[in-house]
């Protein structure tokens, strides 16, 4: 089954720069772009006014059967417990498989229209949205060797933290620490769990990932994806050689599970800035 038609919001004068960003479970593109459109900077600005020659790009989800609510909703994988994130951990594979395979293709149409430069493209999510942008983040290696502009994540997790964490424990313990080469592993794992041939370990450059800027946010009160999951994402980000912003913000909508304004949504427009000036 196909994916639903990306939802675009185009810029308002020439194109210079792209984000895509994935929305939550239950959610979809236009419904996503809509909430965090409504989101308003200092001086009650939204992102697009700030940016008027970007081009934001809100992909939907397939719909698919949700094993804990047995129920079909829009997902981009089914993800069977926050709470414990190796339950059933085996179901999210087929759902990553397709929809990370879905946004790389998306990431390489979109460089097209930025003339091949990366540095011109972000990338992210919020909540399950986050954490299939950052499986397909780490698997850039096998499509782009150069850097992106940035990723953005909000309130969400990385999938199978443990084996990751293993992978970096095993590496450090036998060896000095060359962090190029253990992110290669862990490219190598999530595409190996994917069921994607990936050749051999030399043909991976992670270091385009590991100079990308990384942006990640979480409410410290989210009654739905606990703010332990992202601080763990940070931290293997972190281990893994790339420089991570942190932010913990109290009292956003949405019982934490969101990004408050305007002090969330000025942090991501000074994201943008610094990181997208001269590029």
């Amino acid at each position: 089954m196909a994916f639903p038609p990306v939802h675009i919001h185009a810029p308002q004068v020439a194109h210079t720069h792209t984000v895509i960003l994935l929305h939550g479970r239950g959610s979809t593109g236009p419904e996503f772009r809509e909430e965090f459109f409504a989101s308003l900077t200092s001086g009650g600005v939204n992102l697009p006014a700030r940016f008027p020659s970007w081009r934001w790009v809100f992909p939907t989800s397939r719909e698919r059967d949700d094993t804990r609510f047995q129920e079909p909703m829009s997902a981009w994988f089914d993800a069977y417990s926050l709470s414990d994130l190796h339950e059933h951990q085996d179901l999210q594979i087929e759902g990553l498989k397709e929809s990370v395979s879905f946004m790389l293709d998306l990431i390489m149409a979109e460089l097209q229209l930025l003339s091949g430069r990366p540095r011109r493209l972000f990338i992210g999510g919020i909540s399950q949205g986050m954490a299939t942008a950052l499986w397909a983040f780490l698997c850039l290696p096998s499509r782009l060797r150069e850097p992106v502009g940035g990723f953005l994540g909000f309130c969400g997790w990385l999938p199978y933290s443990q084996q990751i964490e293993d992978i970096l424990a095993s590496f450090m313990q036998a060896h000095a620490r060359n962090m190029t080469e253990v992110g290669a592993k862990v490219t190598h794992l999530l595409l190996d769990l994917t069921g994607w041939p990936c050749g051999g370990e030399n043909e991976l450059q992670f270091h385009g990932v590991q100079t990308t800027p990384v942006l990640l946010s979480h409410g410290v009160d989210d009654a739905v994806v606990d703010v332990g999951l992202g601080q763990r994402a940070r931290s293997i980000l972190s281990r893994l050689g790339l420089s991570v912003e942190w932010k913990e913000y109290h009292g956003a909508d949405n019982e934490g599970h969101w990004i408050p304004e305007p002090e969330g949504f000025d942090d991501i427009v000074r994201f943008l800035r610094v990181y997208s000036a001269d590029k």
